[in-house]
C-alpha cells in the first residue's frame, strides 16, 4: 500500500526533526515553515516540496501535521481563506503536535469535521533529538477511527504511542504535564537559590533531598545545570514555559476552576521573562532565584 503524503507545518527544532525522520521513512512531504528558513532549506534539499500557502499544502496531503508554538499560530494557519481547512480533501486527517488549548482544539476540530475531515490532538514528550530517530512520546486523542487510521504513520514518529480519549485529551494531560513539570522545576530551583543564601552547598543539598522520595528525574534535570552546569539536560526554554502553564492556568479557568499552584511558577517565569532571561533554558531559573535572593 502506498504511503500517506504529509504536509507539514511549523519546522522549528522539532519540527524538522520530525520531518526529517519521515523523508528517511520514505513519506512524500510539503512543507510551510515561518520566519526562520534553515528548517525549510534542510528539508526540501532532501526532496521536500515548499508549499505557498497552508491551504495549498492541505490540498497536497493525505495527513496535515501542524507543529507551533502557540494556539493562535495554530488557528493562524488553520483558518482563513488561505488557511488548511480551506484547501481540505474529504477524508483529510489533520494533526495538532504542539501544546495547544483544549478550547481552541476543539473549536477547531468542530470546523475541520464541517468539511469532512478529522482533527486530532497529539502533543509530544521527549526532545528533537528523539523526534529524529522516532521515538517521540505521542499523547494522541481524538476520533478513534481517524486514529488508527493514522496509527502506522505515528509509529514511525513515536516509540510510545497513545490514544487517550476523545478530542482535546492529549491536550489537557500535556498541559497538567507541564504544569506539575514546570512548578517542580522552579521549586527545585528557588530551594537550591536558597541553599546558596544560606551558605549550605548545593552538592549537600542534592545528596539529602535525592536520598528521598523527593528524587524525580526534574531534580536531577535542575541538578546538573545547578552543580554540573549543563542547562541541556532540559532544553525547554522559560519563555515556553512561561507559555504552558499559562495555558494551564487558561484551561482551568475554562473549567470555572481556579489553579492556586501555577500562580506562583507563572509569577517568576514572567518576571524572568521581563529580567530579558525568556531565552534561557528552565534550569537556569537558578540564576533568576539567585539574584533575587542577592546571591
Amino acid at each position: 500500500m502506498a504511503k500517506p503524503t504529509i504536509g507539514f507545518i511549523g519546522l522549528g527544532l522539532m519540527g524538522r526533526a520530525m520531518v526529517a525522520r519521515l523523508q528517511d521513512c520514505g513519506y512524500a512531504v510539503s512543507v510551510l515553515g515561518n520566519r526562520d528558513r534553515s528548517g525549510i532549506e534542510e528539508a526540501t534539499a532532501r526532496g521536500a516540496v515548499e508549499a505557498a500557502s497552508p491551504a495549498q499544502l492541505a490540498r497536497a496531503s493525505d495527513i496535515v501535521m501542524l507543529c507551533m508554538g502557540t494556539s493562535q499560530q495554530v488557528e493562524a494557519r488553520m483558518q482563513g481563506t488561505d488557511g488548511v481547512i480551506a484547501g481540505l480533501r474529504p477524508g483529510t486527517v489533520v494533526i495538532d503536535f504542539g501544546t495547544s488549548l483544549p478550547g481552541s482544539t476543539r473549536m477547531l476540530g468542530e470546523q475541520v469535521a464541517a468539511d469532512g475531515c478529522t482533527l486530532l490532538d497529539a502533543p509530544l514528550g521527549r526532545t528533537p533529538s528523539h523526534g529524529r530517530e522516532g521515538k517521540l512520546n505521542i499523547m494522541g486523542a481524538g476520533d478513534r477511527a481517524a486514529f488508527d487510521k493514522v496509527r502506522p504513520v505515528l509509529d514511525d514518529l513515536g516509540e510510545n504511542v497513545f490514544h487517550l480519549g476523545p478530542l482535546g485529551t492529549g491536550h489537557t494531560i500535556k498541559l497538567i504535564n507541564n504544569f506539575f513539570a514546570m512548578t517542580t522545576a522552579n521549586a527545585m530551583s528557588e530551594a537550591f537559590a536558597m541553599a546558596d543564601k544560606a551558605e549550605v552547598p548545593r552538592q549537600a543539598l542534592y545528596d539529602v533531598m535525592s536520598a528521598g522520595p523527593l528524587h524525580s528525574g526534574m531534580m536531577d534535570f535542575v541538578k546538573a545545570y545547578a552543580i554540573d552546569g549543563d542547562a541541556q539536560k532540559l532544553a525547554f526554554s522559560i519563555r515556553n514555559a512561561s507559555k504552558d502553564v499559562g495555558y494551564y492556568a487558561q484551561m482551568a479557568q475554562d473549567m470555572n476552576a481556579e489553579s492556586l499552584m501555577s500562580a506562583c511558577a507563572r509569577r517568576a517565569l514572567a518576571e524572568a521573562i521581563d529580567e530579558g532571561r525568556g531565552d534561557d533554558l528552565v534550569p537556569q531559573m537558578v540564576e533568576f532565584y539567585a539574584a533575587r535572593f542577592g546571591g
